[in-house]
């Protein structure tokens, strides 16, 4: 009957072990997940800090061109409104995070054609050291975003594997929603010279 009791209690301990093991683990890959998400805000909000100072540098050459202008500014503001908390990170949240950026990436492209109607900004240095900001914040966005899916694959696998899709029922430990594709990217884009 010892024998019984030690097998049992080590069996106990043994789980409990493992289970303060694995809770740990989801717990680090979920701050993670957090951490990277942070890192994805702040890319897309060097982008709307950029905007302002590309804005006024095109509307100094092109004051024709309001509408334009209207519709990077009103798609900033929104891009900006739309936040999503790491708790929720669903695939809905994440859907409207990602439209409200893809409707500001739009208008900006809208405003990069603004160039071809003004010879001048195109040789305007402060236009291009602009310009190659932009591209280049568009950039660290997909390394950011792609850094975020890859770190949260890790967790979603992690907390789907035996045993620890046991305790993150228990914990409350859900899957993180991935960025994705829009439907216009699978089309490429046709260039006309």
């Amino acid at each position: 009957m010892k024998k019984i009791s030690s097998i049992l209690l080590l069996i106990i301990g043994v789980t409990a072990l493992t289970s303060c093991q694995g809770y740990n683990n989801m717990v680090e890959k979920q701050e993670a997940v957090t951490a990277q998400w942070g890192n994805v805000q702040n890319a897309y909000q060097r982008r709307a800090d950029l905007i302002p100072n590309l804005v006024n540098t095109v509307k100094g050459y092109a004051t024709h061109e309001q509408e334009t202008f209207t519709q990077v500014t009103e798609a900033r503001a929104k891009a900006t409104q739309t936040t999503i908390s790491p708790e929720n990170l669903t695939a809905e949240s994440l859907q409207d995070y990602q439209q409200a950026q893809n409707q500001l990436s739009q208008a900006l492209g809208r405003l990069l054609l603004i160039q071809e109607n003004y010879p001048e900004l195109k040789a305007n240095q402060n236009f291009l050291a602009l310009q190659d900001e932009l591209a280049g914040t568009e950039n660290r966005i997909s390394v950011e975003r792609n850094k975020f899916n890859q770190i949260a694959q890790d967790y979603n696998a992690y907390i789907r594997k035996f045993p620890q899709v046991i305790y993150a029922k228990w914990f409350k430990f859900e899957a993180k929603a991935y960025f994705e594709a829009t439907p216009e990217s699978q089309t490429a884009p046709e260039v006309v010279f």
